[in-house]
């Protein structure tokens, strides 16, 4: 494992330090998604199944195309997706109420459930890390994923924040 770097070696990484945390993410990133990738597969889904269903159960009523740009998939990749995620009842997908050419996407039950049951083990890997690392530890690995994504991905996370903020005030 590499030394911890300090403020002060912060504009010195050297390219053995980049290395190390291009490992690191790919190793927490494996064992991260390895435990929703085996209930998956029992399925026989994949990641694209999971992103689908994650960003579907967290924004009600996504519509196709607000899927398609979040998740940065061709519409045939995510036509193939939802076409078995709503063949096997995990999702619905309605007709626009203002704009009847939108498809409009929801979980069922039981895609909140299988939902539940594939985040809960990404939760509890998170929240065991987040509290043996301590809040200024979280702050900044926050900081840093934030900083690595591109614009997009920071707009649509602006977004979104400010959509739960205007829910959770309601």
């Amino acid at each position: 494992m590499s030394p911890p770097i300090h403020a002060d070696q912060r504009l010195f990484l050297t390219d053995e330090q980049l290395r190390a945390g291009i490992e690191l993410l790919f190793f927490a990133y494996r064992d991260f998604t390895g435990d929703p990738d085996r209930l998956l597969a029992d399925r026989g889904y994949g990641r694209a199944h999971h992103r689908a269903i994650h960003f579907i159960r967290h924004r009600p009523g996504i519509t196709v195309a607000g899927l398609i740009e979040t998740l940065a998939v061709t519409k045939q990749s995510l036509n193939r997706v939802l076409r078995q995620l709503i063949e096997d009842g995990l999702v619905i997908q309605t007709i626009g109420e203002t704009d009847r050419r939108q498809r409009l996407l929801n979980l069922t039950d039981e895609g909140r459930a299988l939902e539940a049951t594939l985040s809960q083990p990404q939760r509890d890997r998170l929240r065991a890390a987040y509290l043996d690392a301590g809040p200024e530890a979280v702050a900044g690995f926050r900081e840093v994923l934030h900083r690595m994504m591109d614009e997009g991905g920071r707009r649509f996370l602006v977004k979104t924040t400010s959509d739960n903020k205007t829910e959770q005030n309601r």
